[in-house]
């Protein structure tokens, strides 16, 4: 038998608990319903995503696809906020590609538009990976996370009260050497373009390291930091970065594989920070995806899946729950997103 093959199944007995819906309505701050990740849902009756957000108790949803360039922005703003305004948020972005185009100028471009998407009614910025590890200059050089000419971008941001939803980096392992120590081996072969091999990348230090910095530069600019921080598999680096910046936020969306693997510090980091830590799924709106999270934070089961498929996809191992107290959930699920995402100047 090929490894590849092997698909164990475990023999403990441990037990079950099904949770339809969160404890409190949630409110998702990290998820899409464009084309390449959210399922093309501006192609599909809105009364049917509905259906499946009340299916699983989402109260409402962040939209980061409008980042994909204006004219999505402004395509999602009319095709779902402007029919249901309560459930949805949609965010802006950056068209990188113009950088070779401006040149010096591109800075104080960039910031200009952002100006517009908040006039058409974007409600916060979203920084896709590309910063920090493929975003070019006019003089086709690599641009940095915390590049110093971007300081106009990150401050008009600050000014309009749009928060900064970031997602910087990836999984280690996916900077590492794609051999046979690599723990996201399987998942890189399936997805070779998701590889950031250093070199010839930055290592992942360095991209994460300009996270912070940009972080630190600009307290008054509210950052959150996607896939809890971009660093999930180190919590106490992010902690860190929590402790020195009060306007840094973690979403906890596709990083179920890496918290439920260390029960214990992921449920300390939740009781600390809990006032930080924003729900969020970017697994689409499908109430199976959504139930696997609910029962990561509300149960004390032990040893289950944490992707909805029939194996895992991300690594080959399980996850438990962290079993929060209702004060912490109600937290998680929608009042920080509430006060960070809702209360803009």
């Amino acid at each position: 038998m090929e490894l590849e093959n092997f698909r164990p199944q475990s023999k403990l007995v441990t037990k079950t608990t099904l949770v339809g819906k969160p404890r409190f309505l949630a409110f998702d701050a990290h998820n899409h319903l464009g084309e390449d990740f959210g399922g093309g849902w501006d192609r599909k009756p809105l009364s049917q995503l509905l259906d499946l957000l009340d299916q699983a108790g989402i109260r409402c949803y962040v939209d980061l696809d409008g980042g994909w360039g204006e004219h999505l922005l402004n395509a999602h703003l009319d095709y779902f906020k402007g029919p249901a305004p309560e459930r949805f948020l949609v965010f802006g972005g950056v068209d990188w590609s113009q950088w070779r185009e401006k040149g010096d100028a591109f800075p104080e471009w960039a910031a200009g538009r952002l100006r517009i998407q908040k006039e058409r009614g974007a409600q916060g910025l979203k920084i896709w990976k590309g910063l920090g590890l493929s975003v070019r200059d006019h003089q086709d050089k690599l641009v940095d996370v915390d590049d110093s000419r971007l300081i106009p971008l990150w401050e008009t941001a600050g000014e309009l009260g749009l928060p900064v939803v970031i997602h910087v980096a990836d999984p280690v392992a996916f900077f590492d050497p794609l051999d046979e120590t690599n723990e996201r081996w399987e998942e890189l072969r399936d997805h070779p373009d998701w590889a950031f091999t250093s070199p010839p990348f930055p290592p992942f230090l360095h991209v994460v390291t300009g996270l912070a910095n940009l972080v630190a530069r600009h307290p008054r600019t509210t950052f959150i930091g996607a896939h809890v921080g971009c660093y999930a598999e180190d919590l106490s680096w992010v902690a860190a970065l929590l402790d020195r910046c009060p306007n840094f936020f973690v979403d906890i969306s596709a990083r179920l594989g890496e918290l439920g693997r260390q029960p214990y510090s992921a449920r300390r980091f939740f009781l600390k920070y809990a006032d930080r830590i924003l729900f969020g799924s970017d697994m689409g709106p499908y109430p199976e995806a959504y139930r696997i999270i609910y029962r990561f934070l509300e149960t004390d089961d032990e040893y289950f899946n944490y992707y909805p498929a029939p194996y895992p996809m991300q690594g080959r191992w399980h996850i438990h729950g962290l079993y929060l107290p209702e004060d912490v959930l109600e937290k998680i699920y929608y009042r920080n997103a509430e006060r960070i995402l809702c209360n803009q100047g």
